[in-house]
């Protein structure tokens, strides 16, 4: 009877963890799905462009806007159900830090880029990936910054990212 007991509760507990995998992988599936329409989307701009008239662009441009705003309404929707992956913890600058929003071009100290504030799992977050070696994504405040780390300048912004 107690290893009945013990075996049900074990089912029961992981359940839940099978159930919380699958909706994630599925939630990856969907953003490359979505990629993968858009860049196909802008390579028929492309050949409109070249090859046929001023409908077929506009037709081309309005599928590319329309898969665009999929993209954001999905990963809106995955960031409200997803919520408490973006609560994190206070924000810790570098010595004489004061918080001011920036830009893209903005060029930081080397200590605001440092290893402690770099972000690796940006698949967790739905962040593109970086360049592999000259890019990373750096929690400024409640902003995530894209850094070129060979010069320290800012080449994409999210501001109010982190809750």
């Amino acid at each position: 009877m107690r290893k009945l007991m013990i075996a049900s509760l074990a089912a029961t507990l992981l359940t839940p963890t099978l159930a919380i995998t699958a909706v994630s992988a599925q939630s990856r599936g969907e953003v490359r799905r979505d990629t993968r329409e858009i860049r196909q989307d802008r390579r028929d701009v492309q050949r409109a462009r070249a090859y046929g008239d001023r409908g077929d662009v506009r037709d081309a441009r309005r599928e590319l806007r329309e898969d665009r705003q999929e993209r954001r309404e999905d990963w809106r929707d995955y960031r409200r159900s997803h919520a408490n992956v973006y609560r994190r913890g206070g924000y810790n600058g570098p010595r004489d830090y004061r918080y001011r929003p920036v830009s893209v071009g903005y060029r930081f100290a080397p200590s605001y880029y440092a290893r402690n504030y770099w972000i690796n799992d940006y698949a967790t977050y739905r962040l593109p990936r970086p360049a592999y070696g000259y890019q990373r994504w750096v929690r400024y405040g409640n902003d995530v910054v894209l850094i070129d780390v060979r010069n320290g300048r800012t080449v994409q912004v999210y501001n109010r990212f982190f809750y």
